[in-house]
């Protein structure tokens, strides 16, 4: 299998939007793997000159470029894979993630937020990142840990959605910002145009379930990505994001209202468990109070999210 790179330049990203019309900038067979660079941050954001935090030329070159914009995140892509119909599940498994840039941001955006109204303003923090240990140094003395992963992954949406912003996760995917999908983990979406089409960016260094101030702590990434396209064969292999980790499962569910969005999670859930045994579904919706942990992925983007935690060893793979 082939492995391709894919850069960030003005003309292999776009600005804020997800859309089926988009035409793809690579296209690939299933089972090829792309390395794909990602730049984050808008103007406001970046480090003064002279800094010891180093912007990457390429998101110098796309300001310059100021291509057009309808959300916040810059997107690298998309990539097609040949022969990928709607109806078809894409898996995209997120073999390595490495950090692009000595520093990230997190910032507190007015009438933004998990709670807006107490904090009426807008402030930024810039922050080093060690790229070779792994770690952030925070302004007010703390270190943490980084464990970095894509905020936005996602397909194109259905054609007839046309233009849509980045800022909502939908049904393609999009600004899910689940802090599991680290390297080694595999996601799942719903293929809903000819060649899926996908795209990733709005890195993260680290964040917390909720994401509660608006930000993570937002940065550069390029990650490795390997695609494989699974055929339907009649009705649609799946109809919302789905994720494993080494040793869990993970159902998402997202809604504008949060007990909506867990009760899509927990309806996921129960449906692959379901599928991959032979519980009914009244055991399986025990077995997800019994052992699955349900998490507020995040509360800030409009359409909130709820992502379900099941342990492998509880649902070994069909024999």
């Amino acid at each position: 299998m082939a492995t391709h790179h894919l850069a960030a330049t003005p003309s292999t990203i776009r600005w804020g939007m997800f859309d089926a019309a988009i035409a793809p900038v690579l296209t690939i067979a299933s089972g090829d793997s792309v390395v794909i660079e990602t730049v984050s941050g808008k103007a406001i954001d970046l480090p003064p000159p002279g800094s010891d935090m180093l912007v990457p030329p390429a998101l110098h070159a796309v300001h310059a470029a100021n291509p057009p914009r309808l959300g916040p995140h810059i997107l690298t892509g998309p990539v097609a894979i040949a022969g990928a119909v709607p109806g078809d599940m894409l898996e995209i498994r997120i073999d390595a993630i490495d950090l692009a840039a000595n520093w990230g941001y997190c910032a507190i955006r007015p009438l933004s937020g998990t709670i807006p109204d107490d904090f009426p303003i807008d402030d930024i923090e810039l922050i080093p990142i060690d790229q070779k240990a792994r770690r952030a140094h925070l302004p007010w003395g703390m270190e943490l840990a980084l464990n970095p992963f894509f905020g936005v992954m996602g397909v194109a949406p259905p054609p007839w959605q046309g233009a849509i912003s980045t800022v909502q996760p939908r049904l393609h995917g999009g600004n899910l910002d689940n802090k599991e999908l680290v390297a080694g983990s595999t996601l799942y979406l719903p293929v809903w145009t000819e060649g899926a089409n996908f795209s990733c960016g709005d890195g993260h260094g680290c964040q917390g379930d909720g994401e509660v101030c608006v930000n993570a702590l937002e940065t550069c990434l390029t990650g490795r990505f390997t695609f494989v396209l699974h055929r339907a064969a009649g009705q649609p292999l799946l109809t919302a994001p789905r994720a494993q980790t080494p040793t869990h499962w993970i159902s998402m569910g997202t809604d504008a209202d949060l007990d909506e969005a867990l009760r899509k999670a927990l309806r996921e859930m129960i449906g692959f468990i379901c599928a991959r045994s032979n519980l009914s579904r009244a055991q399986a919706y025990k077995l997800c109070s019994l052992a699955v942990d349900f998490r507020i992925t995040q509360s800030v983007n409009g359409e909130k999210g709820v992502h379900g935690m099941l342990a492998k060893e509880l649902l070994p793979p069909p024999a």
